[in-house]
């Protein structure tokens, strides 16, 4: 009878150690759990949906304005170049169609002193060093290059536009990969056991 009671006590001391152990190793498992959770925890910088509104307006005021606002500053010298480019050809392809237009209009009105009638130390020559048909074909062909250099101008311009747009929309999207796929653990409400797992979002 004695050891009967002896053994059941010492089953009953037993179990009550391994309850208390357990009960403790779930409070520990759950304060590193918080703690772990709260130490990837993030405030980010709240995003701004006027900024790329702003950015294409600066860029449209000025060229290479909105790549200032990005904080993109080598491009700045890449916009400018490109449409500097674009303004120069523009520029020296209306002074050659004037040139021509001039001289073919002073061909018209019976005149022979055009520049075409003088080599280039100023002496005058029987015969024009470009023709009457020749005049023609080059107002042709500097109004076409210059209706050339306009467009591809114009287009550089919109995309200097577009470029400030798009880098300011870029600068704001979130490309973090550990908020797309992370570890997940949840503390069960009714035995207060973990579950473990991941976590995979998808934001548009």
């Amino acid at each position: 009878m004695l050891n009967k009671i002896i053994t059941t006590s010492t089953f009953f001391i037993i179990c009550c150690f391994s309850l208390v152990a357990q009960d403790n190793d779930k409070k520990v498992e759950k304060i590193s759990t918080v703690i772990a959770t709260d130490s990837i925890v993030e405030i980010r910088k709240p995003i701004n949906p006027l900024s790329p509104a702003k950015a294409a307006f600066y860029s449209a005021i000025l060229p290479g304005l909105g790549q200032a606002y990005n904080k993109k500053y080598w491009k700045i010298p890449i916009v400018w170049g490109a449409i500097g480019t674009g303004v120069y050809f523009y520029i020296n392809n209306t002074k050659e169609y004037n040139r021509y237009r001039d001289a073919y209009k002073s061909r018209l009105a019976g005149y022979k002193t055009d520049e075409f009638y003088f080599d280039p130390d100023g002496q005058p020559l029987t015969n024009p060093r470009v023709t009457t048909e020749g005049l023609e074909r080059g107002q042709k062909f500097y109004r076409r290059n210059r209706e050339i250099s306009l467009l591809v101008t114009m287009g550089l311009y919109a995309l200097n536009i577009i470029d400030a747009n798009v880098d300011a929309h870029l600068m704001q999207y979130n490309v973090d990969e550990n908020l797309s796929l992370a570890p997940h653990y949840k503390i069960n409400e009714f035995d207060a056991s973990g579950n473990i797992g991941l976590t995979l979002n998808f934001k548009f």
